[in-house]
């Protein structure tokens, strides 16, 4: 029997797969509204059940592990609530692909292709060979680092709640310490109006468990088997660019916020270092505060500690911001230009103009959303500029901290913030190219000069 030429047409049309940056955004969808719905269950409010708008806000910033949030975790969840909230919390930080991976292994199904391109973009890395098997180690890793935090804490927490409470707390706050999230049970105890506990032990324990989260996925990787390899560029880099902005930013902070009616004022020099180290740490993308109150802090804190959330964590890692790659490559750029170099060179390496201008394009991006974002609060609530902005830029960094505004948010406010939450957690340029049409460059135009600067 022979098939007609349409037959044979239609019989060997195959469907285009879904590009890697939308599976990634309709994945984060699909969880964003599998958590809120599972939130508005009954039984996971402890004195009443959570609204649409909570359980959404919760939803989205527990899977961008943000930490922003309109509720009071320990009062407003009962113990079921909170383990779900705990839960999203870790997919959220290790990234719902990796998840996916590792529940297609235990069902045996193969990881195509399409599913290691998307499991490539999600971890930020450049290639995906041998991408299933660093799963398998980075799942392991970050379950040996929060096994570890989550029993020092115990430790250091038992006499003070109690020893099963302590142990809920100390695995509820490691896993949200590692994962960037900034989500605690502290918030609205009496003991802790202001958040978590800090004394320098637990202030030593979950700035460690944040500092390792924020370093990214390859980092940690090539730090686990230093004895093996050398170091590539990225982790000279990110290491380099993450310890000079936590130096700056401790540094900063303990100079700004010494006056009287500041965080620091009433502390010794010990505690105003420990507890200035810890912010910085903090403020790129964890949310947890050692300085309590935040909104004690003064115009020129909250200026470092917005520059240093927008800045953020490094690429592939639990935090947001434009990533201290993005960071890194624009100053190398800036550089290379002023000293009459035709492209950004480091290390013995030239970068890829490609490199370039995508760092240039995230920072731009970046910009516009924050500033889009910021106006919309400004003309839909009676907020300063630097609350709204600071509000703002912690939910694009998926950072967390907030001066009081997020309590007085309205229903707008609340799906502005959500959006940039959303945002932040899977990138600029992820949505860039999954909502765009991009299409082939088939002519090149003669060049021609613009003015600038």
């Amino acid at each position: 029997m022979r098939l007609s030429p349409r037959s044979s047409v239609r019989s060997s049309y195959r469907p285009r797969p879904m590009p890697a940056a939308l599976r990634l955004v309709i994945g984060l969808a699909i969880l964003v509204t599998v958590g809120t719905l599972t939130l508005m269950l009954p039984w996971m409010g402890a004195q009443r059940p959570l609204t649409w708008n909570e359980a959404l806000f919760t939803a989205v910033s527990a899977l961008s592990v943000t930490g922003l949030s309109i509720i009071t975790p320990v009062s407003d969840l009962s113990l079921a609530g909170q383990i779900v909230l705990l839960l999203l919390i870790q997919i959220g930080g290790v990234g719902f692909m990796v998840m996916a991976v590792i529940v297609f292994q235990l069902l045996g199904r193969r990881i195509t292709l399409t599913d290691r391109l998307a499991l490539t973009d999600s971890m930020g890395l450049l290639v995906p060979g041998a991408i299933v098997q660093l799963v398998r180690r980075v799942l392991l890793t970050v379950l040996l680092i929060e096994t570890i935090g989550a029993a020092l804490l115990w430790i250091h927490w038992r006499d003070m709640l109690g020893p099963e409470r302590a142990l809920l707390y100390a695995i509820f706050h490691s896993v949200s310490a590692f994962c960037n999230a900034g989500f605690d049970l502290f918030s609205g105890l009496p003991q802790h109006p202001y958040g978590i506990p800090n004394d320098s032990t637990s202030l030593a324990i979950l700035g460690t468990l944040i500092f390792l989260g924020g370093l990214g996925i390859p980092v940690l990787a090539e730090l686990l088997t230093f004895w093996r390899i050398r170091f590539s560029l990225h982790t000279r880099i990110t290491l380099t660019v993450v310890l000079t902005l936590v130096s700056i930013g401790a540094g900063g902070l303990f100079l700004t916020e010494q006056q009287p009616g500041h965080p620091l004022a009433n502390e010794s020099l010990e505690r105003q270092i420990a507890l200035a180290l810890f912010q910085s740490i903090s403020t790129r993308t964890a949310g947890f505060s050692a300085f309590q109150p935040l909104d004690e802090l003064s115009p020129a804190g909250r200026l470092l500690t917005i520059v240093l959330m927008f800045i953020g964590c490094a690429p592939a890692s639990m935090g947001g911001g434009i990533t201290t790659g993005t960071f890194a490559v624009l100053m190398l750029a800036v550089g290379a230009y002023a000293r009459g170099l035709a492209s950004p060179q480091i290390g013995g390496r030239t970068l890829a103009p490609q490199t370039v201008r995508k760092a240039a394009a995230i920072l731009t991006v970046s910009l516009l959303v924050v500033l889009t974002a910021t106006w919309l609060i400004l003309i839909t609530h009676e907020a300063s500029l630097d609350d709204a902005l600071f509000e703002v830029v912690s939910a694009f960094a998926t950072c967390g901290l907030s001066l009081q505004l997020t309590g007085e948010l309205n229903l707008f406010g609340q799906l502005v913030i959500c959006v940039m939450m959303f945002w932040g957690r899977l990138g600029a340029l992820t949505l860039v190219v999954a909502l765009a049409h991009q299409r082939p460059q088939l002519v090149t135009y003669p060049e021609e000069q613009v003015l600038i600067g």
